[in-house]
């Protein structure tokens, strides 16, 4: 090749868009996306939060014969506290309180939640 076809061909390159020079396996770039501050995100998710009272162990056979003034034992003692739990998974304990006219629960002990701490 002599020097005027190297500029002939770098001629008619440039009068194509960069895009269209982009090999066949080749994606375009996406633009960036902003960052997100996820700890902010992740405190408007809405959660369930339960009170577990305890639980009890019991044949299909007991089940069946259960009646509307039948009692179960559970597992936890009167007066200890119970499990907080979000989602299903346990993050402390507590004790059932009366609130106005609802039932409430007053936190005795709970796991550290820092949503700050997810975002790094």
């Amino acid at each position: 090749m002599t020097m005027n076809d190297n500029q002939a061909i770098d001629a008619l390159l440039n009068d194509f868009p960069e895009q269209d020079l982009a090999l066949p396996n080749e994606v375009p770039a996406e633009p960036a996306r902003p960052a997100r501050d996820l700890p902010k995100l992740m405190r408007k998710i809405p959660v369930t939060l339960t009170l577990e009272v305890g639980e009890a162990k019991l044949s299909l056979h007991d089940l069946a014969n259960l009646q509307a003034d039948s009692v179960v034992e559970l597992n936890t003692l009167a007066g200890e506290p119970l499990t907080i739990k979000v989602n299903g998974t346990a993050i402390g304990r507590a004790e059932v309180v009366v609130s106005g006219e609802n039932y409430g629960l007053k936190i005795i002990e709970i796991a550290g939640l820092d949503l700050d701490q997810l975002g790094s």
